[in-house]
C-alpha cells in the first residue's frame, strides 16, 4: 500500500509530466504565453471541472462527454475569479486539448 507521501510524489510527477506534454502540443504562437505555474493551475481547474461533472453524472450509465470549448471557458472564468489574470478561452482550449490527449495517450 503507498503511503501519502507516494501518492503526494506520483501525483506531482504525473502533473510535471502532462504540463511537459501541454508545452509540447500548444501551437508555436502560444507557447510563451503560459508559465508553467498557470499551466499546473490549469491542470488543478481542469481536474475540479472533472470532479464536478462526474459528481453531477453519479450513478448514470450514460457516457460523458467533455465539451472542451466549455471547460476552456470555465478555467478562464475560473482563472479571472481566483486573480490568476485574465485568459481567453480560445487560447485555453489548447491547454484542455491538450490536458485530455496526455490523458488518452497514457490509456493506449
Amino acid at each position: 500500500m503507498a503511503t501519502f507521501e507516494e501518492d503526494l510524489l506520483r501525483d506531482a510527477e504525473d502533473d510535471r509530466q502532462t504540463v511537459e506534454y501541454i508545452k509540447n502540443y500548444l501551437p508555436q504562437e502560444l507557447k510563451d504565453r503560459f508559465s508553467d505555474d498557470e499551466l499546473y493551475y490549469f491542470i488543478d481547474v481542469i481536474g475540479e471541472y472533472y470532479v464536478d461533472l462526474l459528481d453531477k453524472h453519479s450513478g448514470s450509465e450514460e457516457d460523458i462527454d467533455i465539451d472542451v470549448e466549455e471547460v476552456a471557458k470555465y478555467v478562464a472564468r475560473q482563472a479571472k475569479k481566483d486573480k490568476m489574470g485574465e485568459f481567453d478561452p480560445e487560447d485555453l482550449r489548447w491547454v484542455v486539448d491538450g490536458e485530455l490527449e496526455y490523458g488518452e495517450s497514457l490509456e493506449q
